[in-house]
């Protein structure tokens, strides 16, 4: 009898199948989805499984439905707040679907087209059903493109950068486009709303500090900027930065103050950093010249990462949904491997779906002082 299993023994599908009083193809089809059963069939099977607790392998999942059940996942940007977040949004859904997430890791400067096919090998060795590229850079997102892949593939990338979306779907057969879809971050929306709040407080004056230019994010929060403070006749000055870090628009920072005093010019009333990092950066340089936030000028980051929200003062600073960005990742997934329904963003740009962001208006950002 059933009842006669060992205690701590895994229920077995053969199991199951006697409780139920079926063969165990029939659970296997149970459990696999399949229309060839009916419903009174399923639901006598699905009663056995929830008395017996029975969990299917993958294993025995991956020979009924000839599928590995697993993601493929390649991301750079891993020391970076937004790249985590959005993994481990991923990954949670994808375990919520029953799917095993492989996470390879690549230093998303320094990866090779070879690099990146070994990976994508290494991958196809392991029999996964689809592929998710994160690919914060340019070089990454051409590899994701150019990729010999015949599994579907999400790519989650920035609508702008050196290469085009365009450029990159070029790269694609007819056939691979048609399994290949794009998400990202609306980052244009993000920084239109960014630019309203400023000019709704009177700034005219203001520096940005651009990311490094080969990050896709970077080139589109940049392009971004620049038309849209141009719009509102806010007159910029762009800093150039070759990394994220706090320190290097700190030293800038410093160097600006310093060459505004030298020359006896007023600094623009706000600064607007491309990520939060920065703009600690920034900050710290005001105050150890004695520029007070935000009665001086103001400063607003990009990212809202954790603490911000208890910087001197607080940071005002763009949210984007990187939880978002991985559900939408996944379902894109599910999409293509025919497990679920067309995903609806809010807005699209050049064939990528887009996760809004908002703007968290904290006191860093005030009115723009009367000189």
């Amino acid at each position: 009898m059933v009842t006669s299993r060992k205690p701590n023994k895994r229920p077995s599908m053969f199991e199951v199948a006697k409780l139920a009083g079926v063969s165990h193809q029939t659970v296997s089809r149970v459990i696999n989805n399949s229309p060839d059963v009916s419903d009174a069939t399923r639901a006598r099977v699905q009663a056995a499984i929830d008395e017996l607790g029975y969990r299917p392998s993958n294993s025995a999942r991956a020979l009924a439905s000839r599928r590995s059940r697993t993601i493929g996942l390649i991301a750079g940007g891993l020391k970076f707040f937004g790249p985590i977040s959005a993994i481990s949004s991923i990954e949670s859904m994808a375990r919520e679907h029953g799917l095993f997430m492989s996470v390879m890791m690549v230093h998303e400067a320094l990866c090779t087209q070879a690099d990146f096919d070994n990976l994508c090998d290494t991958f196809n060795e392991q029999n996964v059903d689809a592929f998710i590229f994160l690919t914060p850079t340019d070089v990454m997102f051409a590899a994701a493109c150019r990729a010999k892949v015949g599994q579907p593939r999400v790519i989650v990338t920035s609508t702008h950068g050196q290469m085009t979306v365009r450029e990159g779907l070029s790269l694609l057969s007819p056939d691979d486009r048609r399994r290949t879809a794009l998400v990202g971050l609306d980052q244009w929306g993000a920084m239109t709303k960014v630019v309203e709040l400023l000019a709704e407080y009177g700034h005219k004056s203001a520096l940005y500090f651009a990311g490094p230019n080969d990050w896709r994010d970077a080139h589109t929060r940049l392009d971004a900027w620049r038309k849209l403070a141009a719009l509102k006749s806010i007159d910029s000055q762009i800093v150039r930065c070759h990394t994220w870090d706090a320190d290097e628009s700190y030293a800038h920072m410093n160097h600006l103050i310093d060459e505004y005093g030298r020359v006896g010019r007023l600094l623009p009333t706000v600064v607007v950093a491309a990520n939060d990092a920065q703009a600690m950066g920034i900050a710290r340089a005001l105050h150890e010249h004695g520029v007070r936030v935000p009665q001086d000028i103001s400063v607003v980051g990009f990212d809202d990462m954790t603490g911000m929200d208890n910087m001197y003062p607080p940071l005002t600073t763009v949210r984007p949904d990187f939880e978002g960005l991985g559900v939408a990742a996944m379902r894109e997934t599910l999409r293509l491997l025919g497990e679920g329904g067309e995903a609806l963003f809010a807005s699209s740009q050049h064939g990528v779906g887009l996760i809004p962001a908002k703007v968290m208006n904290r006191r860093s950002l005030g009115p723009a002082p009367r000189r």
